[in-house]
């Protein structure tokens, strides 16, 4: 028996819903059906009444929804105490970050944050968005930081975790500039000459968002796809080497930009801009009773959110 599957039955027993669950869960629904009917295997008997909606548990499902909370609660108390003996300061904040944010958002935004914050003393793991996002909802760090697109929203549940916008990334296509000074390939290509096409892999969270700009473009655009990776850093390199066109954040390619090495794709004149605004946001679970927030986390968040309501203001 995995503790995911316990996790996965406490959600499914707050939301009645295997969908909104499995999202929530960061998983498929079928793989989230998957882990219920495994934990129900080896409990040897039905915990979810499937016959009924929204769904109810059973009997025996309701036993287990008690003894789950209070074996999770304690799972998680110990991790923390764990954590603790693993740091010998307690100020360290541990982040985790996707990794193009950790390349390229993350070491000036500590830096500013240090120059009027004070000194910050961090740990960051960089992970994929999916992976990432699991860990803070595992308790594997303090704070996410991660992108945000409203074609592919991050399930984290409200009433579990904060969310404070730290900023925006655009996201756009770009290409290696030739020796004239013009842009290698352009845009929108043709069924004949379709544009070399430098992809996220399939599922990768920014290729997802790039599928989404050619989809909702207002010129039909024509690509081949040439190669595919998850590290936008990999994309980026292809590009300048001009083996073809990628969509990447501004802040990823800003330098080389500037030097003309690289250059910004547009569709002709009255199609629909193409590119993504995604908001740079950061996250961290609320204080429970069972895993409070040590103290440094607790301040640069109050400091975060204070920022970001000047912002607005």
């Amino acid at each position: 028996m995995e503790t995911k599957w316990l996790e996965d039955f406490v959600s499914l027993a707050e939301t009645r819903s295997f969908s909104r669950s499995a999202q929530l869960r960061h998983v498929t629904q079928p793989a989230f059906s998957r882990r219920i009917q495994a934990l129900e295997a080896w409990a040897g008997t039905d915990l979810v009444d499937r016959s009924s909606y929204p769904t109810r548990l059973t009997l025996a499902g309701e036993t287990l929804r008690s003894q789950a909370l209070e074996i999770l609660q304690s799972l998680q108390s110990t991790h923390a105490m764990l954590r603790g003996y693993a740091s010998t300061d307690e100020a360290v904040i541990d982040f985790a970050a996707p990794h193009t944010l950790a390349f390229t958002f993350f070491p000036a935004w500590i830096k500013g944050l240090q120059q009027h914050f004070g000194e910050l003393k961090s740990s960051l793991t960089a992970l994929n968005v999916h992976d990432a996002a699991l860990r803070l909802v595992e308790g594997g760090c303090d704070v996410l930081i991660t992108y945000h697109h409203p074609s592919q929203p991050l399930q984290l549940d409200p009433h579990r975790f904060d969310m404070v916008n730290l900023g925006h990334e655009v996201l756009a296509p770009f290409v290696k500039t030739s020796d004239d000074g013009l842009p290698l390939f352009t845009l929108p290509g043709s069924t004949r000459a379709p544009t070399p096409y430098l992809a996220y892999s399939s599922g990768a969270y920014l290729g997802r968002v790039a599928d989404f700009v050619v989809q909702d473009a207002k010129a039909a655009i024509h690509l081949n796809r040439v190669y595919e990776t998850d590290m936008a850093e990999s994309l980026k390199a292809m590009a300048l080497e001009g083996h073809g066109v990628a969509f990447l954040p501004y802040s990823a390619v800003h330098k080389e930009v500037a030097a003309q090495k690289l250059s910004r794709l547009h569709l002709p004149k009255k199609a629909h801009a193409l590119e993504a605004t995604l908001e740079i946001r950061a996250y961290r679970e609320k204080p429970q009773q069972f895993r409070p927030t040590n103290s440094t986390t607790e301040a640069l968040w109050t400091y975060l959110t204070n920022q970001a309501l000047s912002t607005k203001a």
